[in-house]
């Protein structure tokens, strides 16, 4: 199983930028890909996730700003993120959650089994 994040950069705040994680080693339908993020000296938090039955979730500090999609025959997920602030700054990992019955909480970190090696996003003001 690996996880290969990339599109990470520098950008402006009100940029954009598209990040993808590209999966191997298993069969993308039948998981869940949790994409997470960790500023520098804070915890490890949830950003969204993209459920094997199609459904999505969004951390409330990014709704309506990022898009998480999936293309399981090119077995990759992107996360788009739209009017991105100083906030949004830190190192972003995808990782691979159970299939959509099996989640009980999306936003844990101990629901994900394998983690890529994360991207460096950094929203300057």
């Amino acid at each position: 199983v690996q996880l290969v994040e990339s599109g990470g950069g520098l950008v402006q705040a009100g940029g954009s930028l598209r990040l993808s994680c590209a999966a191997s080693g298993f069969t993308l339908d039948y998981y869940g890909i949790g994409w997470f993020r960790q500023a520098p000296g804070k915890k490890r938090e949830g950003v969204c996730i993209s459920n094997n039955d199609g459904s999505t979730n969004y951390a409330d500090s990014v709704k309506g700003r990022f898009t998480i999609s999936r293309d399981n025959a090119k077995k990759t997920v992107y996360l788009q993120m739209n009017s991105l602030k100083p906030e949004d700054t830190g190192v972003y990992y995808c990782a691979r959650g159970p299939p959509a019955y099996g989640m009980t909480s999306w936003t844990s970190a101990s629901e994900y089994d394998h983690w890529g090696q994360g991207t460096q996003v950094t929203v300057s003001s």
